[in-house]
């Protein structure tokens, strides 16, 4: 190997000190008379930069030649062994081949832009002293008679030969060593030295190829499409191929553009957003071979005569696209046909439309696919429009944010939303310019469906929250007018209050009416704070006007006509009835729009889009179409979009939607559901938990704070029972879908539950928590009165210590636990306090801690469990208890517990508890409790109607 080694040194030292001096002569003698020669026109001065670049490639190559031969001198002049390192070439094969690579390229844009006749032609006097030697000069090299050929000979031909040299010097190299690493290092060297031949061959093929076109060309279409890089790969005239529509007379393939000319005029389409589709059919060319070419804005066809036409262009298109995308020509320019792979379908540019539509003017910066947006990208408009987000097959669709300018101030709209095939669709949030947030559907770029608008600035705050068509409220909606303090909940109709509608101020006064166009008109129904009821006509400030008929609490009622003079108060000509007994609480606590507003007509916006979901086979991308009320904020927003299509999440379950469809059908057995539907329901990625966050803003926009008001009680009680009716019928349109995916049958019910009652049991309960404080707020205002007289009973009883208490109560002697009155010094028996039953009360105190009716029903029968198990203690023997004995007991218990507002909790479980409780064990101890509720309140109510007759006397 050293012997080879050395040998090959000994060639390659004599070829480098040739060549090296052969570099001496043509720069002594042609680029520094060339360098000194420059030109004062625009033109000539464009090929000087090119040509000083030319120069400086020639020297960097020159000086890596007397690198490579000092090197190897150096090793011939010592005694050291050889091996494959020291030959440079090799070694150092890499900075060779990119060297000469850009040698040539650049080599090849000067003669593309004429540049040795432009240098040829030079008037200097340093190029006309000059040229007598330098002819001399160049006919060693070459036998053309021509300034400008020879000088493009001499700049590349002894380079192309001593690149040969290379090449058999070290094909003796390889013949002579043994199988090994070092034989395939000089092999591999070989074969890049062979692609770099192949390589200049090609390059400079294209050049001349590309300066004869220049040539044949006329000047406006030199001057335009001219550039030093760029390479002719292909024309129509010498490779046959037409266009479609006879759009074109010549068709070029440049390495960067597509050219179609025809006439004095041309069109140019960038490579890298070309994409060429061979399987097309064109009718209106018979008997032809057609490609397809999709460009951004334009599609046409290229023909062929015959099938070898068709498939050389095709081959060359897709070649010259995907080097385009790549940035970079191949190595070599030019494999075998068929060679390269495809260009990619899917690709990332930016581009400026020009053609009218809806993206006329827009820039468009982002993924591509077959000549339209599709992926992630961003549109920018000249007039200050901003689209970012997904698109589709051209097409906005997907999550987005669009900026949009308003025009008569510095401020812009802000949409984040869903679009689908151009348009807003589905949830989204849109911060507008003047203040105003909307969070709601769109349909079409309108607001529709249900939607909340609000306000937050200083002037005029407000928040609707309610139903959309066409962009504006229409239907069922709330809307709360911060400034006066009101709640309007009713119809709408154009943005304007119209139908029956309530009105629920911040003072407690709460009427019914009709509105035309934001007018009150007709008659109406007044409650006021003091329980009096006004039915008739009424102004905006709630005087009294034209016939009516005010009924106070006490029973008096006022019937005529009412007028208000100015300075003159409210007058009233009618009569007076004082004959009737005080009102009934079913005037005084009057329940208003059951009968206006069916409870099935509410939030049908909410309900529709969740059908459209499950209508659609539970699709990912329309399940985008309710996601968003679990959702606060924009950032929020986009991270939820995020999830739906990576699936990132804290969540420990997935809730993907194949994953949802699955466990639904894993999970019908009862006890299975209802742990399945509690996840379900307390995930904000799950859809029904979507739903139920969508529903608990709704109900919290109608009867929190200024809406808590006792005549909306039963309004909001058939809500809620009607939230958990069509969550179990949307639970059920989910399960149905799951087991017809499968080819399965849904399960026929085989306990006899009703739709609704396996509502009541499985749904309710669940669902109940996010309605509660709401839906406790309206009980307890229904029952305030009674719960005040309960109250104050409750603290005339905390009064009696223990014994007196159970003698009070008629509690027989031998059931009282006098054994758990433990006396400490100095006390007596019967002063002692909260000590009986004691376990009983503190389980009845438990009451207050859940929501669920059936746990508090769970509650009261262990408090009468508690109650038996000390009674039985007592009397040393198991005990039941008859109702004779469980009342005076309980009502002690009730009165030791101290609950606050046990009125209210009473009817809560009596209208909430499941169906099947009705009539059992529960219902009697609910009536039971109901019993001792009554019998405290009449206990207080007696005494407050004897201190006012001893008062009277």
């Amino acid at each position: 190997m050293d012997m080879c080694a050395a040998e090959a040194t000994a060639s390659l030292l004599q070829v480098e000190e040739t060549f090296s001096a052969c570099l001496a002569r043509i720069d002594a003698l042609i680029l520094k008379p060339l360098l000194q020669a420059e030109p004062s026109d625009q033109k000539g001065k464009e090929n000087f930069k090119l040509f000083l670049l030319l120069n400086d490639l020639f020297q960097a190559l020159w000086n890596l030649t007397e690198e490579n031969y000092r090197i190897l001198k150096q090793k011939c002049s010592t005694s050291e062994s050889f091996c494959i390192q020291d030959i440079y070439t090799v070694w150092k094969g890499d900075l060779f081949l990119s060297l000469y690579i850009r040698y040539f390229v650049t080599f090849a844009n000067y003669v593309v832009v004429h540049g040795f006749e432009h240098a040829t032609k030079s008037k200097s006097e340093a190029w006309k002293d000059h040229k007598a030697v330098l002819k001399q000069f160049l006919t060693d090299f070459t036998s053309e008679t021509s300034m400008s050929l020879a000088l493009y000979t001499v700049l590349h031909k002894p380079i192309r030969d001593h690149i040969e040299q290379y090449i058999l010097l070290l094909t003796k190299l390889q013949e002579v060593l043994k199988e090994g690493s070092e034989k395939t290092v000089v092999t591999s060297a070989i074969k890049e030295y062979v692609k770099l031949q192949s390589f200049i061959s090609q390059v400079l093929d294209e050049a001349c190829f590309t300066k004869s076109l220049w040539k044949s060309l006329g000047y406006k279409f030199t001057d335009m499409l001219c550039v030093p890089e760029r390479r002719l790969l292909e024309d129509s005239k010498n490779l046959p191929i037409s266009a479609s529509t006879n759009r074109s007379d010549r068709i070029l393939l440049f390495d960067d553009v597509l050219v179609l000319i025809q006439g004095n005029s041309f069109q140019s389409f960038d490579l890298k957003l070309v994409w060429v589709d061979e399987n097309c059919r064109e009718k209106s060319a018979p008997g032809m071979y057609g490609l397809r070419i999709i460009t951004p804005e334009e599609t046409f066809f290229l023909f062929a005569k015959d099938p070898q036409m068709k498939a050389v262009w095709q081959w060359k298109l897709n070649q010259a696209v995907r080097q385009a995308l790549n940035g970079k020509r191949d190595f070599p320019l030019w494999g075998k046909t068929g060679e390269g792979t495809e260009p990619p379908s899917c690709r990332f540019f930016t581009y400026v439309f020009r053609l009218e539509g809806k993206f006329k003017s827009a820039s468009y910066e982002g993924e591509w696919h077959w000549g339209k947006p599709h992926g992630k990208g961003t549109l920018k408009w000249r007039d200050g429009r901003n689209h970012v987000g997904d698109f589709k097959e051209g097409l906005e669709h997907g999550f987005g944010i669009c900026l949009v300018p308003r025009q008569s101030e510095d401020r812009y709209d802000c949409y984040k939303c869903h679009w689908y095939e151009g348009k807003m669709r589905g949830y989204g949030i849109c911060e507008y310019g003047n203040d105003m947030v909307y969070k709601g559907y769109f349909k079409d770029n309108v607001r529709q469906g249900f939607g909340i608008l609000e306000k937050f600035s200083a002037e005029h705050p407000f928040k609707y929250t309610g139903q959309w068509e066409n962009d504006k409220k229409n239907g069922y909606g709330v809307w709360e007018d911060k400034d006066r303090g009101e709640r309007y909940i009713g119809t709408w109709l154009d943005d304007h209050k119209h139908g029956q509608g309530i009105v629920v101020t911040q003072s407690g006064v709460c009427y019914q009416r009709t509105f035309h166009a934001d007018k009150m008109v007709g008659s109406g129904i007044l409650l006021l704070e003091d329980d009096s009821v006004y039915e008739g006509n009424f102004t905006e400030d709630l005087t009294f006007v034209g016939k009516g008929k005010l009924s106070f609490a006490n029973g008096f009622v006022l019937e005529g006509t009412f007028t208000n003079k100015s300075g003159q108060g409210l007058q009233m000509h009618g009569t007076l009835n004082t004959s009737n007994e005080q009102l009934d609480d079913r005037i005084t606590k009057a329940q208003l729009g059951l009968e206006e507003f069916p409870v099935e007509k509410r939030w049908k916006g909410i309900y529709d889009q969740f059908l459209e979901f499950i209508h659609s086979g539970c699709k990912e991308e329309t399940e985008e179409s309710f996601t968003g009320f679990h959702i606060q904020t924009s950032k929020e927003l986009r991270k939820s979009q995020e999830y739906l299509f990576c699936q990132r999440g804290t969540e420990d379950v997935s809730w993907k939607i194949e994953d949802i469809l699955e466990d639904l059908v894993q999970h019908q057995g009862l006890e299975s559901l209802q742990s399945y539907l509690e996840k379900a329901l307390k995930s904000s990625l799950h859809p029904l938990g979507k739903l139920l966050k969508a529903l608990a803003i709704a109900f919290q926009a109608t009867y929190s704070g200024i809406g808590a008001n006792r005549h909306l009680l039963t309004m909001a009680q058939e809500e809620v029972k009607y939230y958990a009716k069509k969550i179990w019928e949307f639970y059920q349109g989910l399960l149905h879908l799951a087991l017809e995916q499968k080819g399965q049958l849904p399960a026929k019910c085989m306990d006899g539950d009703t739709s609704d009652q396996k509502a009541c049991n499985v749904v309710l309960p669940l669902i109940l928590p996010c309605f509660y404080p709401e839906l406790f707020m309206l009980y307890m205002l229904y029952h305030e009165r009674e719960d005040d007289l309960y109250c104050q009973g409750i603290m005339d009883l905390s009064l009696f210590p223990d014994i007196k208490l159970l003698e009070f109560l008629d509690v027989q002697k031998h059931l009282w636990p006098l054994k758990d009155l433990t006396l400490t010094t100095n006390q007596r028996q019967s002063l002692i306090k909260d000590k009986c039953f004691l376990s009983a009360t503190e389980c009845l105190q438990k009451l207050i801690t859940t929501v669920d009716p059936r746990e508090k029903l769970v509650i009261l029968q262990k408090t009468y469990e508690e109650i038996e198990s000390t009674v039985s203690r007592v009397v040393d023997k198991d005990y039941k208890l008859p109702m004779d004995d469980l009342l005076p007991l309980l009502m002690y218990v009730v009165s030791r517990a101290k609950i606050q507002h046990l009125g209210a909790e009473i009817h809560l479980i009596r209208d909430l508890m499941e169906p099947t409780n009705r009539g059992g064990l529960y219902d009697f101890l609910l009536t039971a409790l109901e019993s001792c509720y009554e019998h405290i309140r009449r206990i207080r109510l007696h005494q407050r109607e004897n201190c006012h007759v001893t008062h009277s006397s």
